[in-house]
């Protein structure tokens, strides 16, 4: 099995998983809107906190079966062990969060227990965790690249429309964060016609990625 394919299949497993949906019966696509606040201390990002909101057909499927709190709806306790599912499965795909400094990849770590957690509200489910920069890089550092997405292309992250990004309070006030779409490969253009042709339609924004940047001064 090829990378791709790999990946494809684990992307399902990853995010499924604890709704116990077999491959064969899983929605083809998972959607999910993203925003992303870089955390500032010392003049040096430090961290990463991701807000990721599921799509309805991912929420109500996770959410079947799980026992309701005395309002009849879900809270973070009720929602603690999916939460943890989550984060143990995106651990081993880096939490789709990827991080260049020049274009050297930058490490990243782990949410620390009792860091995350997901709400549910409006019938959908939004996961709220922290990764650590390994080594916190210069807000003002030249070529900072954080790019949230899936190689596999199963799941489409998609920046949210208001406020996608964000610095957090403590960064310079000269400095802001900026979406910045780079022009995809022949290959990601290639699988996007692919993925379009099987699901019978247009491309469903496969291929599609933005990268979060900073920029200083004027």
């Amino acid at each position: 099995m090829g990378l791709i394919a790999r990946l494809l299949s684990a992307s399902l497993v990853v995010l499924l998983i604890s709704a116990g949906i077999g491959p064969a019966a899983a929605h083809p696509h998972v959607t999910v809107v993203a925003h992303a606040t870089l955390n500032v201390e010392n003049g040096a990002i430090t961290s990463i906190t991701h807000v990721w909101t599921f799509d309805e057909f991912y929420s109500a499927s996770a959410v079947d079966g799980l026992p309701k709190n005395a309002a009849g709806g879900y809270g973070r306790q009720e929602l603690a062990e999916l939460a943890k599912v989550n984060i143990d499965g995106l651990k081993e795909f880096g939490y789709f969060t990827f991080v260049t400094l020049g274009g050297a990849e930058q490490k990243i770590g782990d949410p620390k227990a009792g860091e995350y957690w997901l709400d549910h509200a409006n019938d959908v489910l939004s996961l709220h965790f922290t990764v650590p920069l390994a080594s916190p890089v210069l807000v003002d550092a030249k070529g900072f690249l954080v790019t949230v997405t899936d190689p596999s292309y199963f799941i489409a992250f998609d920046m949210a429309e208001k406020d996608p990004v964000a610095l957090s309070a403590g960064a310079p006030a000269q400095c802001k964060a900026l979406l910045t779409t780079p022009q995809a490969s022949d290959d990601q253009k290639k699988l996007n016609g692919v993925f379009a042709e099987q699901l019978g339609g247009a491309a469903l924004g496969f291929g599609v990625t933005k990268s979060i940047t900073i920029q200083c001064g004027p």
